[in-house]
């Protein structure tokens, strides 16, 4: 016998992956519902539901949250007579009422118990606002259900409250950036900047495993600086942008793919594919979705949490052959600069934070992606020949995907970048200036040789290498050497260097 209950029973009836994690109910022997540290629900007896499709769906709903992808799946199963009969039990009952809303949609047909029985009860929110990330307000009259989800019932992505979630959002990253801006100033803001374009380019490509060279580089970059352009994504703006992120002439796209692609770790065959994204026509009527929703922004939604959303549905859509990586980090920016809440022309460099993070950038694509690899059976005939096999029903997974991983990492390395990454360039700034001008007061030589050094016993720790040493041993002399190691290593230290000190 069975001991899982609500989502957990669904799943398991589905024969679905398992897109809950520790995130299940199931029966035990206690007196009230318990939620487990993990995220676990036990369930006493008393309270378990009955054995079908609706009394799981009604329990999970009611106890754990809303799942359009669970939900749907099981209210497919269910047929008219039984959804009306729940319905005419409870006419106004909140949970009920969200579900017969859900099962017209799910079976595209009105139900007609409704039609005698109108009901009469206040709007109730689809989601609750204390539990979800909400989108704009859609009353539905027959139902009297807000809708309020981050999307449509087409395509509806889900971004939980956890605390991650809720610290990156309190945290207020955009807030501080501006601050962090008029702070330091309009000349130093402009060097920081000037790092941040080209690390924020390194940082991507590292990602990819690439090193890019200078024309991708530039290339790359100059994409970071038309993030800020009022310009909305389309389908011709994204084939434009991806064009300009691939160098090899065969993978430039011109429309969204056509064609299956899927992604391929170090093993061969099918048993190295280790995500397969929804098939073409599928991922196509699902990037209309996303563009539109990337370009309206709901009211009330955080810029920076909408930004993640869209980089993280839209690597999981994976709409080109090649390139998808580099511009759902890409959509991290132009998010944000559509939103207008950052300075103009600022630009976070999350990349290498992320470069930085890279475990926890792996757990959050995977906490999507491994499950959603179970959709489709793939078959490997040789060479580069693959055939797909989806599970029936597949489309909700992705029409209603839950990136709160995401979200929660975007806002993470949001603050990190800001925080850590940009202030300490700044800082670094600051130092060699300082050192730069201490040194040029007392010594003779070239600019270029002294910012290498600085930067250079900078990286060191403050120390200069004897091999650094044997390089410039030609051109500066030892007790120059000597005197900006010294200078650097002081700053390191928190120490001013003052005029009046003698070093030689």
């Amino acid at each position: 016998m069975t001991t899982t209950v609500g989502y957990a029973w669904i799943q398991d009836a589905l024969q679905a992956p398992d897109f809950l994690g520790a995130h299940k109910a199931r029966l035990a022997a206690v007196q009230s519902l318990q939620r487990l540290p993990e995220g676990a629900l036990l369930v006493p007896a008393k309270l378990a539901p009955g054995a079908h499709w609706l009394d799981h769906a009604l329990f999970a709903i009611k106890h754990e949250g809303v799942r359009l992808d669970y939900l749907t799946a099981a209210l497919r199963q269910v047929g008219p007579q039984e959804m009306e009969a729940e319905f005419l039990r409870t006419p106004n009952g909140a949970y009920v009422r969200k579900l017969c809303l859900l099962w017209e949609a799910a079976h595209q047909r009105p139900l007609q118990a409704v039609e005698q029985h109108p009901v009469a009860a206040a709007y109730v929110p689809m989601f609750d606002p204390a539990a979800y990330l909400t989108g704009a307000s859609r009353r539905n009259a027959r139902w009297r259900v807000d809708f309020n989800g981050l999307g449509d019932l087409a395509f509806c992505p889900v971004v939980r409250k956890t605390d991650a979630v809720a610290q990156g959002l309190q945290h207020d990253v955009l807030a501080h950036a501006k601050a962090f801006a008029t702070s330091i100033g309009p000349q130093m803001l402009e060097r920081a900047l000037s790092w941040a374009y080209l690390s924020e380019t390194e940082g991507s490509f590292a990602i990819e495993g690439e090193t890019p060279s200078e024309d991708k580089a530039s290339r790359f970059a100059a994409l970071l600086k038309r993030a800020h352009d009022p310009r909305p994504l389309t389908e011709g703006y994204l084939i434009e942008l991806q064009n300009a992120t691939v160098s090899n002439p065969f993978d430039k796209a011109m429309q969204f793919r056509v064609e299956q692609n899927r992604l391929q770790g170090n093993a061969l065959g099918a048993a190295g594919v280790t995500y397969v994204p929804p098939r073409p026509e599928l991922c196509v009527e699902l990037m209309e979705q996303l563009m539109t929703l990337s370009n309206h922004r709901p009211a009330g939604l955080d810029p920076l949490a909408h930004a993640g959303l869209v980089s993280f549905a839209f690597v999981f859509l994976h709409p080109f052959m090649d390139g998808n990586g580099r511009l759902s980090r890409f959509l991290i920016h132009h998010c944000l600069g559509q939103s207008r809440a950052l300075p103009a022309g600022f630009l976070l460099p999350v990349s290498v934070a992320m470069k930085k993070h890279e475990e926890q950038y792996w757990q959050a694509l995977t906490a999507f992606s491994r499950p959603a690899r179970e959709l489709c059976q793939v078959l490997w005939s040789g060479d580069d020949q693959y055939s797909y096999t989806w599970q029936p029903g597949e489309d909700l997974w992705f029409r209603y995907m839950d990136v709160t991983e995401g979200v929660a990492f975007t806002l993470a390395m949001a603050q990190v970048s800001l925080e850590i990454h940009l202030r300490q360039e700044v800082e670094f700034l600051g130092l060699f200036d300082d050192v730069a001008r201490y040194i040029n007061n007392r010594h003779d030589l070239r600019g270029p040789d002294l910012a290498t050094l600085i930067v250079t016993i900078f990286q060191n720790g403050g120390k200069l290498s004897n091999n650094r040493r044997k390089r410039f041993a030609d051109r500066v002399q030892a007790h120059v050497l000597d005197s900006i190691e010294a200078a650097v290593a002081k700053r390191m230290q928190g120490q001013p260097l003052t005029n009046t000190e003698d070093e030689d």
